[in-house]
Parts: C-alpha cells; sequence; structure tokens
C-alpha cells in the first residue's frame, strides 16, 4: 500500500541525436514504437505514475536534444533534475565516447549539490541490431569507472530491458529526492511543471 504525498521526480535524458531517447522514453511510457525519426526540437517531456518502495511516484522524463545547437538551453532543462539517463546507441561507437562530454556538461549545467554522487543511468540502445560496435564489457567498465552507475542495454523497438532500467531510475531518483527533502536550502529552485497544459508530443523520435 502506497503511503504519503505524491513525489515528483524530474529524469532527464541525454545523449547524441539519433541514439534513440525518444523511442526508450515512449516505450517505457506508453508502450508504443514508431521506426519514424524525427529529431527532437529543443527539449519535451511526458509523465509517468508509478509505485517505488511504497512511494508514490510522478515521473516526469524530459526528452531533450541531441543537437549542439540546442545544448544551450540545458541549464533551464537540466536545474532540479533529480536523475540523468545517458543513452548511446551500440552500433555507433562515437555516441558512446560522447558519453564523458554529455556528463561533464549535465554537472556543469546542473550544479547539483553533490556532484560526485549524483545519480545517473546509462543505456546502451538498438541491442537488437547485429551491427553491434560497442561491447557490454567496454560499457560496464566506463561505468565503473564513474562510481559504479547503473548500466543497461535495451532495444526500444523490441522493449527489451526497458522498464527494467527505468525502475532503477525511478529509485535512483527517489534517493535523490530524500536529500532534497534533508537539505532543502542547498539546492537552487525547482520548475513547477504541474501547471503545464501543453501536453507533450509523442511522435518523435530522437
Amino acid at each position: 500500500m502506497a503511503s504519503g504525498k505524491k513525489v515528483l521526480l524530474k529524469v532527464i535524458i541525454l545523449g547524441d541525436s539519433g541514439v534513440g531517447k525518444t523511442s526508450l522514453m515512449n516505450q517505457y511510457v506508453s508502450k508504443k514504437f514508431s521506426a519514424h525519426y524525427k529529431a527532437t526540437i529543443g527539449a519535451d517531456f511526458v509523465s509517468k505514475d508509478m509505485v517505488v518502495d511504497d512511494r508514490l511516484v510522478t515521473m516526469q522524463i524530459w526528452d531533450t536534444a541531441g543537437q549542439e545547437r540546442f545544448q544551450s538551453l540545458g541549464v533551464a532543462f537540466y536545474r532540479g533534475a533529480d536523475c540523468c539517463v545517458l543513452v548511446y546507441d551500440v552500433t555507433m561507437p562515437n555516441t558512446f565516447k560522447t558519453l564523458d562530454s554529455w556528463r561533464d556538461e549535465f554537472l556543469i549545467q546542473a550544479s547539483p549539490r553533490d556532484p560526485e554522487n549524483f545519480p545517473f543511468v546509462v543505456i546502451g540502445n538498438k541491442i537488437d541490431l547485429e551491427n553491434r560496435v560497442v561491447s557490454y564489457k567496454r560499457a560496464q567498465g566506463w561505468c565503473h569507472t564513474k562510481n559504479d552507475i547503473p548500466y543497461f542495454e535495451c532495444s526500444a523497438k523490441d522493449n527489451i530491458n526497458v522498464e527494467q532500467a527505468f525502475q532503477t531510475v525511478a529509485k535512483q531518483a527517489l534517493l535523490q529526492e530524500a536529500d532534497v527533502e534533508l537539505f532543502p536550502d542547498q539546492f537552487p529552485d525547482r520548475i513547477d511543471l504541474k501547471s503545464n497544459d501543453n501536453k507533450p508530443k509523442s511522435d518523435c523520435a530522437c
């Protein structure tokens, strides 16, 4: 039985354009996948209500543009985040190599109270494709050097490990939210989006 007031968790998804950020988000929230690719413009979000460790949670998942021209928008969207998901394409090694810069940029822009222990989750997407290049061992090794970031290999198309990955994201975010409640004065003001009546687009694939 869930108890207490509902908690709003803000999650940011980052990664190069085309790695499947939108597809992962839509598969998790709506159980839908579209093969039609359309780049995300700026940022967009969807929400999902769930119960995590007996807590009522609304997870607000922000899907961000992978193109460099939109990265200046990062400050507005990253602030107040409770967890950050880093996504790469297992068939494209360059998208794996840029995880370092995405992680570093997020920490600079979001300015979390404890950057060393801020929760990240890494997703290697498109494991349904045969032309894999980045090995599981290589990706897991990188995560190990970054304070043992949880790592999942997923297929947004075939819905492989998507639910498990976002369950871990929610648990990590909830732990971060607990820290916010313990140290409220040390965090920047959170962006209140509860009154936003604009429904996010769900037909774009990033």
